[in-house]
């Protein structure tokens, strides 16, 4: 369990360097950002009891009266009672694959494509924009999102204060960002958050029109030997399924766990 311990730690203080307060729900934590930033989510406290699914009904009434989301993560295996509880509570339940960079594992050759992004790189915003397409359409099959639907996506003014508070991260040393980059434009990006030398990769995402290049895989790498260059001892990230999980592995990634996600279903 001792990784498991070191993600739920993680876990735990990322939301609080990113200008997050906390409110104690019982065995949940709910985290409230605080002016301007991503949304967060109530998560299992460090040490917390079994959970219920009248703890989540309480934690979902308390995130609508702050006009947050609705949103639940935690790992399975750390917090077995949560799934049922959130099920209960009428909560739609996602699992993830939860990988581990193996510490022995070898550092992928560079990608020509694929370089990191400064916090005033021009190509910076669409580096922001990309994987909410690439999400938009979720798995490894190509897809009709390309540079035209990128460029539609980037006339919306909200772009640039997402793209502005990423900035804001990678200058303060809370974020680092690689992108894949053709012809002028960015086709696949990513990110990790690094806390105590711990690294969480994140929102690595292809324009599904560019997939099945290994354009993921490299900006992964990329984020990879930065991370570890930058004293990462724990380098993670959540898998979106199976297949995905598959290409992370040819990068030296592990399954450790279960990563879980419990929101209101769409309607």
């Amino acid at each position: 369990m001792t990784i498991l311990n070191d993600l739920e730690r993680y876990y735990d203080t990322v939301p609080r360097t990113g200008g997050a307060r906390t409110e104690d729900l019982g065995p949940l934590t709910l985290f409230v950002q605080e002016g301007s930033g991503w949304p967060y989510y109530a998560r299992p406290a460090l040490g917390g009891d079994t959970v219920t699914a009248d703890d989540v009904l309480r934690a979902r009434e308390r995130q609508r009266e702050l006009d947050v989301p609705e949103a639940f993560e935690w790992v399975a295996e750390t917090t077995p009672s949560l799934e049922a509880a959130a099920r209960a509570a009428g909560l739609h339940v996602h699992a993830h694959p939860l990988m581990v960079l193996d510490p022995g594992a070898e550092a992928l050759p560079p990608h020509p494509e694929v370089r990191l992004l400064d916090a005033t790189d021009p190509l910076l915003r669409a580096a922001v924009t990309v994987p909410a397409l690439a999400f938009a359409a979720p798995g490894t099959a190509l897809g009709e999102a390309g540079p035209a639907e990128l460029a539609t996506a980037l006339a919306d003014p909200s772009t640039a204060g997402r793209a502005a508070m990423v900035s804001t991260k990678i200058s303060s040393g809370r974020s680092a960002m690689a992108a894949a980059v053709r012809d002028g434009i960015v086709l696949c990006s990513g990110m990790y958050n690094p806390v105590d030398g711990v690294a969480e990769i994140v929102g690595v995402g292809t324009l599904p029109a560019a997939r099945r290049q290994g354009l993921a895989l490299a900006v992964t790498a990329a984020l990879v030997t930065d991370a570890r260059e930058r004293g990462a001892g724990l380098v993670f990230l959540s898998a979106g399924d199976e297949d995905v999980a598959r290409i992370y592995g040819r990068a030296g990634f592990r399954r450790v766990g279960t990563a879980m996600i419990a929101e209101p279903a769409a309607e």
